[in-house]
């Protein structure tokens, strides 16, 4: 293996601990406007725009460690799109729509956690 396995782990793990964070943030929506609502809800929002934004960050990392080899082993993840939700985030925040992130939240982010804790589990085989 060219890349340091035990930095790309330690960076996994990190996603890893910030997807569960989002997860449960995540539960407080039942609908998108239970983000926009309230004080509370904004809050959540908040949060969990700025997990993604690591989250994104993170695997743009492990992309250029791994020289563009780890994340195409596991090609059921849209791994650009999470990358690039970091970089809309990031760059255009005022512009962030709500209902993005209640999709990313309802549909993506459990898969996304269960790919890269599989990911973690099939490295430390290794």
């Amino acid at each position: 293996m060219p890349y340091d396995k035990t930095l790309v782990v330690e960076i996994l793990q990190q996603v890893s601990g910030a997807l569960t964070v989002v997860q449960k943030r995540c539960s407080y929506a039942k609908k998108e406007d239970d983000f926009t609502d309230t004080e509370t809800g904004r809050e959540k929002l908040d949060g969990i725009c700025m997990k993604l934004i690591a989250v994104g960050e993170s695997l743009k990392n492990i992309d250029k460690i791994t020289d563009n080899t780890l994340l195409s082993q596991y090609p059921h993840i849209e791994w650009k799109q999470i990358k690039g939700i970091r970089d809309v985030l990031s760059h255009h925040y005022f512009d962030l729509d709500a209902s993005t992130i209640f999709e990313v939240c309802q549909n993506h982010i459990d898969e996304l956690l269960e790919t890269v804790n599989q990911m973690i589990d099939d490295l430390d085989q290794e």
